[in-house]
């Protein structure tokens, strides 16, 4: 990406506002081009400016952070959506991820995630806080256990090399690694990753990677806190 990542900041604390500003202040090459104190206003500041990322979080007033990064996803498709949130809930995680965002963040994680997600999210990426990560991919019980089976059912479809591609997807392996990894040139890994995720019926690389550990295709030692890279 040239130039600075333009980033939307939405929260209706000022304070915590103040202060995610200034993280990302201290990250090269990220400008806030806007704040805004509730979903709505996020939404009217999105459109304005057209921003590469909208970072958003979910509980403020008028319209929740959700429903307006639903809203950004689907009118600005230019305009990355990322949570930030003090709430890592089964319901939260997987509205947000459903509905288009690329990064899920936490408020109480390291500030260095903060700008790496940033910067995965603007470049096409995505990211989950490792907190997040680890508790969507746990999952619970059966639940775990029919995702697990449904997953592998899904990823039999695939191809060989398609399987192969997706398990260095889920390990965090940008289009380039996994180039220089399959001896591939770049070109030909996207367009192995763009009919990963049409075969796989995912809208983003978070929800390819979830699948790929659920099939067992990447294990913890190969992943990475941050699955994915430029579709």
């Amino acid at each position: 990406m040239s130039g600075a990542i333009r980033v939307l900041l939405a929260d209706d604390e000022a304070m915590i506002r103040a202060g995610v500003r200034a993280i990302l202040g201290a990250g090269d090459g990220i400008e806030v081009v806007a704040e805004a104190a509730d979903g709505r206003e996020a939404v009217d500041l999105a459109r304005a400016h057209h921003p590469d990322v909208a970072l958003l979080d979910i509980r403020m007033p008028r319209l929740d952070g959700l429903a307006a990064g639903e809203e950004i996803v689907r009118t600005l498709p230019g305009t990355a959506v990322a949570m930030l949130t003090t709430f890592s809930e089964d319901a939260y995680v997987a509205r947000a991820l459903g509905g288009g965002a690329t990064g899920f963040l936490l408020k109480s994680g390291d500030p260095h995630e903060l700008i790496a997600g940033v910067r995965a999210v603007a470049g096409g990426a995505a990211f989950l806080s490792p907190k997040v990560a680890r508790h969507v991919i746990d999952g619970l019980g059966a639940r775990r256990i029919g995702r697990e089976a449904a997953a592998r059912t899904r990823v039999s479809a695939l191809t060989p090399r398609e399987r192969e591609v997706l398990g260095l997807v889920g390990a965090g392996l940008s289009n380039p690694e996994i180039a220089a990894r399959l001896h591939l040139v770049e070109g030909t890994v996207k367009a192995y990753v763009s009919a990963v995720l049409d075969r796989l019926g995912v809208k983003n690389r978070v929800q390819a990677a979830i699948v790929a550990y659920e099939a067992g295709l990447v294990t913890d030692d190969e992943a990475r806190p941050a699955p994915g890279a430029a579709r």
